[in-house]
């Protein structure tokens, strides 16, 4: 084997370290940087066995001080979809106030917790895909979080009666 050869091999190896992260950036390339008053929030994740026995539950919320009352926020998650791409984005539009309980709290007793915004479960729970990004778009203050839930490989039946 002569140098050149092993020179090509090396190039062509950088080079194609190279396009691996030109890739990672290009599938955001579709999405909007950001949208009026809204930031992006972008959830990669890592390619799996068994995809389709996982789903991704978003945690949208922020801290704040609260009383003793079970606390959330008051706003929308909606899905819209990028044009030209059929890529999906989520958007969250949060309002002023807050759904609260009505106890009788202590007073001065406010801790700081992490309050949520609630959804229902088919806007919490996402289909796991490795190859496309998960992109949210919220207000500034608005943390996005999450965690995979993964399904059992058995599969039981039902007993008739």
């Amino acid at each position: 084997m002569n140098r050149a050869t092993i020179a090509g091999w090396v190039l062509t190896g950088i080079s194609g370290l190279f396009a691996l992260s030109a890739s990672a950036n290009d599938s955001l390339k579709a999405y909007p940087t950001t949208l009026p008053g809204l930031h992006r929030h972008v959830i990669k994740l890592p390619t799996l066995a068994n995809e389709a026995d996982q789903q991704v539950e978003l945690i949208i919320g922020k801290e704040e001080q609260v009383d003793c009352n079970a606390t959330s926020l008051l706003g929308t998650l909606t899905t819209e979809t990028v044009k030209g791409w059929g890529y999906d984005y989520y958007q969250v539009a949060i309002k002023p106030g807050r759904l609260s309980t009505k106890m009788a709290c202590v007073p001065n007793t406010k801790k700081k917790r992490f309050i949520t915004l609630p959804l229902d479960t088919a806007q919490r729970f996402i289909r796991y895909n490795s190859k496309l990004p998960i992109v949210v778009y919220a207000p500034q203050e608005i943390a996005i979080n999450y965690r995979i839930w993964q399904a059992k490989s058995a599969v039981m039946t039902a007993e008739q009666k």
